[in-house]
Parts: structure tokens; sequence; C-alpha cells
């Protein structure tokens, strides 16, 4: 899991309404329904829903991110839900959590970033959650991904997950990754659940044949002016950002990126209780 700094996040929850504007420029649904429409559940469906949601500080690992954990309960309000952070932290904020009546859990160290329901016992992985999230406001930005060539830089736990929700939707899948071994393997683990996938070797091929992208690796400046063009569209879940800046300048409705967001809001509708 890619550790985020203060830069980050400090700023998130002053800026929640005018990311949400430019979300819904971009893609056409706001926050709520791209998370909802990842998590396969409606956006009104979860409205009348109100779960205890509290999310713990955790010291463990290199310790807390000053901003995250406010970040963190800032987007799940933002998403109508209610949230604190507890006042003790660790196994502390845990107990406190439990004792409270909170019926959702948010934590985090430097291996996993979790929500999990006490009530049912489903967790989401923010990798997990993050991936399906970004491809969910792909398919908008996209006007649906049927049959469409979408390449996925990073085979780790975020592009797993992406090449996972495309192939959902019907995409024909790329993977490229600088270790060919990791592209491998999510291929054979996507071939055993019946999705075939395109491996990689060569990147800028990948690029010059590719104008759908998700970015879901922690490198830098390797997308350069050269491979963006008028009908490139591109999810970034990736920090930090792979396209250098002279190629970001091309880009306007055609790029959706955020360091938090979309992760944490795909998380709690991930682990909502929705009726049958």
């Amino acid at each position: 899991m890619t550790r985020l700094k203060q830069n980050d996040v400090i700023m998130i929850p002053t800026a929640l309404e005018e990311y949400n504007a430019e979300l819904v420029r971009i893609t056409g649904c706001s926050l709520r329904e791209i998370a909802a429409h990842a998590a396969g559940k409606g956006a009104s469906e979860a409205s009348t829903l109100k779960p205890r949601v509290a999310v713990i500080p955790m010291t463990c690992g290199q310790g807390i991110i000053e901003g995250f954990v406010e970040s963190v309960a800032s987007i799940i309000c933002f998403l109508g839900f209610d949230a604190v952070i507890t006042k003790s932290r660790d196994a502390g904020g845990l107990a406190e959590a439990v004792q409270n009546g909170s019926e959702i859990l948010f934590m985090a160290d430097d291996d996993r970033f979790v929500a999990i329901n006490l009530r049912t016992g489903k967790v989401s992985d923010n990798g997990d959650a993050t991936g399906k999230g970004y491809v969910s406001g792909l398919f908008h930005m996209c006007d649906g991904l049927e049959s469409k060539n979408v390449l996925v830089f990073g085979a780790g736990p975020v592009g797993s997950s992406a090449a996972l929700a495309l192939k959902r939707f019907g995409a024909e899948v790329s993977i490229y990754d600088i270790d060919l071994s990791a592209s491998r393997l999510l291929s054979k683990k996507l071939m055993n659940q019946g999705y075939a996938i395109k491996v990689e070797t060569d990147l800028n091929e990948a690029l010059g044949s590719h104008n759908i992208l998700v970015d879901a690796c922690p490198s830098a400046d390797f997308i350069m002016p050269q491979h963006i063009s008028e009908d490139t569209m591109i999810a970034a879940p990736g920090i930090p950002l792979g396209i250098q800046a002279a190629g970001l300048a091309k880009l306007s409705n055609q790029l959706l990126h955020d360091p938090l967001q979309i992760g944490v809001a795909t998380m709690i509708f991930d682990v909502l209780e929705c009726s049958p």
C-alpha cells in the first residue's frame, strides 16, 4: 500500500464540495454515485442507512499521517453518513468504538487500510475498493467499457482490482508491470476466474496502442505528452501521478485522480448492509 503524505490529504476536508463538482463535470456522476456503482449498490438505496462509523487512529509502523483520519471521516460524512474519530488510538480506539456502538470501523497501518462491518463481518480493503472505484468512474467517463481496449499499469492490489472490474464491464484488458512475473501472475489469476487479459512487455508500444489507461502503479512521469491525444481517458489512482507535467496540460476532463476520496467512498459502500 502506498503511504500517503500529509500534503496529500490535509486539504481534503475543506475541498470536498469543489472536488465533487469537478467529479460531476468529468464523469457526470457524484462521488456517492460512483462509489455506490462500484460496490454494486444503488446510491438512493443506501441513502436510508445510517450506520455508526468510527475512524480509529493507528500508531503502529511509521505512525499517524497528520490529517489522515480527519480526511477519512470528512469523506464519510460528506457522503451522508455519521463518522467519528475515536479519542483513543490503536487497541484503545477499537475498544472505544465497539463500546460506543459503532457498526463500521475504518483503520489503517503501513500494510492495510480496511473498513469492517462488525455486524456482517464484511471487510473492504482500500486497494480493492480503489481499483473498482476508479473503474466505475472510468466507465462513466467513457460512456461504458464494453469491448473497449484498456491498458492497466501495475499488477498490485489496485491494478488487480481494476483489471477484474474492467473485465466485468466487458472491456478488453491489457496489463503492464515493470515486474513481468507480476503481470503473468495476475493474468493467470484472472484466467482462473474465466477472464483473459493480455500481458504487455513493451511500455512504449503499449502506450502507443491504447487511449484508455488506468495508472495504478507508484511510478512518476512515464506517460509522456506524445502518449496523450484528444481521445485519451485516464483513471489514475496511482501516487505519484504517472503523467508528465507537459502531458497534464493536454488533459481537461480526461483525467480522474485523487489521493483518497474514491477509495474511501467505495469502502463505505462496500461494507454497507443493504436489503436484498
